[in-house]
């Protein structure tokens, strides 16, 4: 399994984002040329090596540009403001791959809501300088070009450095972390360890929420290749760049080609307060939702409460889904979870043809070879209720078949 960590030792912007994923790998001219097909031409990108206390990586910077006529200078002026639909439109009427336009629209979705729900006003009547400055718009689809042209199978991140002090906007001082970024960090895991300066921008932190599939300190992976992107800032003790690896999972399976192989959350909670009746209902939404697998487990809870453990293995992108279910159908006020590894035999889906009827069957296969081979008990079930006979019969029929 490819994986991308983000190490944000040092917080992350959109500038210091590009250019870590250039030093790991991105090829430099794909993305300026897949960014031309945005057809803004009021910027140009530098891209260069730079160094921070040391640490040598990729600097980016975009410089915004105002021709006038052929025969006048470029020079710098100041961001345009544009609101959420006209960048969307931009993306919208680009030749970028589908794929890139989605994530596109997802980051910038991501800052304009957090900026509506700051200032209190509708998502589309905000005319903001953060998101409406074309570097903005460059960092954000670069950022959705890089992740595309990646291709890997999870995104990791760690701890997110926030810095501390002031910034300031266009309303003023703000403390650091700034609101709008504060809004698309919750539930994301943040420090601030005294970087005297605003470390992650709302840019960053957008691309962090939609990109990542969750977020640990853990580093339990094989490092493939490192990358750095160089940021802005030279104050403080602690350099100002954002780390990335591509790296792959430990613990992979020793024969990849006997086993699927997967990570998948367990999501659990303790239940002591509830009708007992409730329990195959909720069981029933789980596993219709997508749940791999869901179990009971008697507990003894505090003060000698007996209780019971719902636990719930689900795909790690299925989590909201999941969590929608346990808070809506269950009387938990909370949930715990955990990232799994799986090896999973290699399965198919057949028929067999019974007197009875016609029953699906799963067979599991390991080092090539049919290693079991199960009858649906739905169709046992419901074949047994049509032609009134017990299942055992039905599955007598089935083994019949097999033994063949």
């Amino acid at each position: 399994m490819k994986i991308l960590y983000y190490d944000c030792f040092s917080g992350i912007s959109g500038d210091m984002n590009l250019g870590a994923l250039i030093d790991v790998g991105v090829d430099e001219k794909y993305l300026l040329d897949e960014l031309k097909k945005l057809h803004l031409y009021e910027y140009k990108i530098e891209i260069n090596n730079g160094c921070r206390k040391g640490i040598n990586g990729v600097k980016v910077d975009v410089k915004l540009e105002h021709h006038h006529d052929k025969n006048e200078s470029s020079i710098e002026h100041h961001h345009e403001h544009r609101n959420l639909k006209g960048i969307l439109e931009i993306i919208k009427d680009s030749s970028l791959n589908e794929s890139v336009k989605k994530a596109s629209y997802e980051m910038f979705k991501l800052v304009a809501s957090a900026e509506a729900k700051v200032h209190k006003k509708d998502i589309n009547d905000i005319h903001f300088h953060e998101v409406g400055a074309v570097d903005s718009i460059v960092d954000i689809v670069g950022a959705a070009i890089c992740l595309d042209y990646l291709k890997v199978d999870k995104v990791i991140c760690s701890t997110v450095e926030v810095g501390s002090g002031f910034v300031k906007c266009a309303h003023g001082l703000l403390p650091v972390p700034a609101p709008a970024t504060s809004e698309i960090l919750k539930n994301i895991p943040i420090k601030s360890i005294g970087i005297p300066f605003e470390a992650t921008t709302p840019t960053g932190a957008a691309i962090l929420a939609y990109a990542c599939d969750w977020f640990e300190d853990k580093k339990d992976f094989k490092i493939i290749k490192i990358g750095y992107g160089i940021g802005n800032n030279d104050s403080g003790d602690v350099p100002n760049v954002l780390r990335v690896f591509i790296a792959e999972q430990n613990n992979k399976p020793v024969n990849i080609d006997d086993c699927i192989y997967d990570e998948a959350l367990v999501i659990e909670t303790n239940i002591d307060d509830m009708n007992p009746e409730n329990y195959d209902y909720i069981m029933e939404q789980l596993l219709s939702k997508g749940a791999l697998d869901v179990f009971l487990t008697p507990v003894i809870m505090k003060k000698g409460r007996p209780g019971v453990n719902i636990s719930v293995l689900t795909p790690a992108d299925n989590e909201d889904d999941i969590r929608d279910i346990i808070f809506n159908s269950s009387s938990t006020i909370g949930y715990r979870k955990y990232s799994v590894s799986r090896n999973v035999l290699k399965r198919e889906t057949g028929t067999i043809e019974t007197r009875y009827g016609t029953i699906r069957v799963k067979s599991s296969y390991f080092m090539g070879k049919k290693v079991r081979i199960k009858p649906e008990y739905e169709d046992c079930k419901r074949l047994a209720l049509e032609k009134n006979v017990g299942i055992s019969e039905i599955y007598n029929e089935v083994n019949k078949k097999i033994l063949r």
